[in-house]
């Protein structure tokens, strides 16, 4: 199977070395990019029993306004936690709101994004209030949110 994750990519804002480990502050940027493939819905489906004909039928897709078979838009925020996760594992994911702003079509390449905004110590975790973005290759915004998470420390993990 094709992996859907192409790469990694940080935007390390406020690291003061290259050899000092990379913590997360207010302004960092983590971002990850990935081409979503019909077979993951189908997975997406199977997993949820959501059987929209709109990620299956082109013609339904069409009927609807689509140019072709759209992306789940919780498939596609899923880039979210990934992002979180891979870089601080034992994250707790606590909240997110979504606003989904245009569809993802099979094979577009979407970046998402997670900015640190607000970073709180709990005892010997920390609670961090980021900002969420998937964009499409050319810029534009496909979904926008914010999401809350628990993390056991602000040591950015590199893939």
């Amino acid at each position: 199977m094709k992996r859907s994750f192409l790469n990694s990519v940080y935007c390390l804002k406020h690291c003061s070395s290259s050899t000092a480990p990379n913590v997360l502050k207010p302004g960092y940027i983590l971002k990850q990019s990935r081409i979503f493939s019909m077979s993951e819905i189908t997975e997406y489906s199977k997993l949820t029993h959501d059987y929209n004909p709109l990620h299956f039928d082109s013609e339904c897709a069409r009927n609807a306004g689509f140019s072709d078979t759209p992306i789940p838009g919780l498939v596609v925020a899923s880039l979210f936690p990934r992002i979180i996760a891979s870089h601080f594992p034992g994250a707790i994911y606590v909240k997110q709101t979504l606003e989904f702003r245009t569809p993802v079509l099979v094979g577009d390449r979407i970046t998402g994004e997670v900015e640190a905004n607000n970073i709180r110590q709990l005892k010997d975790k920390f609670m961090v209030k980021f900002t969420t973005t998937c964009l499409k290759d050319g810029g534009s915004v496909v979904i926008s949110g914010d999401a809350t998470a628990i993390l056991p420390s602000l040591a950015v993990k590199e893939d």
